[in-house]
């Protein structure tokens, strides 16, 4: 409470003689919290960033919202800042998610729009601007899945040789990884943090933003952890990007084959992550609520292992630690 009630002074002190109600807007992964601010004299309203300073930066998120912003991306306006304390004033993109709003009728258009703002960031990229997506980065992410998942939430401890072959997998995954084109990446860009507003769509959650792997985003995208769509679906747009960027001059392979075989991979690294990083949320942090999404990422994970020889080791191990997984089926 001691936070809000920071928050609240802070604003009052911002907005004098303006008497305003602030609720809970939303809260992620992290140690940052947003709430709505209305105000008894104007119908539009604000949002709140609340990123505790002994845990967050808010550094990244300004630097990256004005990168993005320039670019054409729909982010939130910051309107307002507190470094010191860890609080920022932003626009308010409206509280409609993709994944609230997504239907079987609609998702077309709301991923064609989603890759077009993805696209307009990815033309914008420059080296040297943010951080790279580099090979410790890639694999610090990847031992989250032995440490959190297999040794943590599962209770399993590896042999020495399921260790050695699973390093040899990462390093594999890296080096494919490694080697696609550059471009920004979002490293979070899907139905949970983007938002249905006009332009479309909204962009938020970007603060970890680094250059890397062109098909991290498309990844993130298209194999959601939280709504899943049928193969055929999730292809035809990764083909419609891939054609659309090519046109407007942006690094993709020559061959579709090879472009959607770096997406296949760029997904076996992000969902190897994604299973740690909600185990450690469920272990570490008391929020269970993201275990009953770890059977989709399960899912699209073994099926990415079963279609390539050198990601076999990798099936393996999840065949013992999940061996009972079943088909999770399609959202729509």
């Amino acid at each position: 409470m001691e936070r809000r009630q920071q928050l609240q002074s802070w604003i009052a002190a911002e907005f004098p003689g303006r008497p305003f109600e602030l609720a809970p807007a939303s809260a992620d992964a992290s140690f940052r919290r947003y709430f709505r601010i209305t105000f008894a004299d104007d119908p539009v309203s604000l949002i709140a960033m609340d990123a505790p300073p002994s845990h967050e930066d808010c550094r990244p998120y300004i630097k990256v919202a004005e990168l993005f912003g320039a670019a054409g991306a729909h982010v939130p306006q910051i309107l307002r800042q507190n470094l010191e304390q860890g609080f920022l004033l932003l626009s308010d993109l409206g509280n409609t998610t993709y994944l609230q709003a997504l239907t079987k009728d609609n998702a077309h258009n709301l991923y064609a729009e989603a890759l077009g703002a993805l696209m307009s960031i990815q033309l914008s990229s420059q080296p040297g601007v943010l951080p790279e997506y580099d090979r410790e980065l890639l694999m610090r992410e990847l031992e989250l899945f032995p440490v959190w998942y297999v040794s943590r939430h599962k209770g399993l401890t590896l042999t020495e040789k399921q260790t050695t072959d699973l390093y040899e997998v990462f390093d594999r995954i890296v080096e494919v990884n490694l080697s696609e084109p550059k471009v920004f990446v979002h490293r979070d860009y899907h139905s949970r943090n983007l938002m249905v507003s006009t332009p479309n769509p909204g962009v938020l959650d970007f603060q970890d933003a680094v250059y890397g792997p062109m098909s991290y985003d498309l990844a993130s995208l298209l194999k959601d952890a939280y709504i899943h769509w049928e193969e055929d679906f999730a292809l035809d747009m990764l083909a419609r990007y891939w054609e659309t960027a090519r046109h407007l001059g942006l690094p993709v392979r020559e061959d579709f084959a090879d472009f959607h075989r770096d997406y296949e991979w760029m997904g076996v690294q992000r969902h190897l992550k994604v299973l740690g990083i909600f185990a450690r949320l469920n272990h570490r942090d008391g929020k269970d609520g993201y275990l009953k999404d770890l059977p989709l990422v399960l899912q699209y994970l073994r099926k990415a292992c079963e279609r390539y020889g050198e990601l076999r080791p990798l099936l393996r191990i999840l065949e013992e630690t999940d061996p009972t997984v079943t088909d999770v089926g399609y959202s729509f």
